[in-house]
C-alpha cells in the first residue's frame, strides 16, 4: 500500500479506537456525556448497549490496523473493513435521523 493509503486507514482506525474508548469506558463520565449530548439517567440506562457498540468499533479498528501491518492481502483486508465502516456510517446516519 502507498503511504497516503496507510495514513488514512490508520486515521480511520484511530477514530474508531477513540469511539471504542468513549463508548465502552467513558459513556457515563463527563467526557462521554458531553461528547454524545446525553443526560446521566439515559447514559446509565444505555451503558450496556453503548459498550456493545464500542466493542464493534474496536473490531473495526483492529481490522484496519491488521490491514496496515499485514503484507499479505492488505488491500483486500482494508477494503473489507473500510466497507464495513461505510455501511455502519450510512446505517447510523439513517437510523439516527
Amino acid at each position: 500500500m502507498r503511504t497516503i493509503q496507510v495514513f488514512f486507514i490508520a486515521l480511520v482506525a484511530f477514530i474508531h479506537f477513540y469511539f471504542m474508548i468513549l463508548e465502552m469506558f467513558l459513556w457515563t463520565k463527563p467526557k462521554g456525556l458531553k461528547t454524545f449530548g446525553l443526560n446521566k439517567d439515559f447514559a446509565e440506562q444505555s451503558k450496556v448497549l453503548a459498550a456493545n457498540q464500542g466493542l464493534y468499533n474496536g473490531f473495526l479498528a483492529a481490522g484496519l490496523i491488521w490491514s496496515v501491518v499485514n503484507r499479505s492481502f492488505s488491500t483486500q483486508i482494508a477494503l473489507f473493513f473500510l466497507t464495513c465502516v461505510v455501511i455502519a456510517g450510512i446505517y447510523g446516519a439513517y437510523s439516527t435521523g
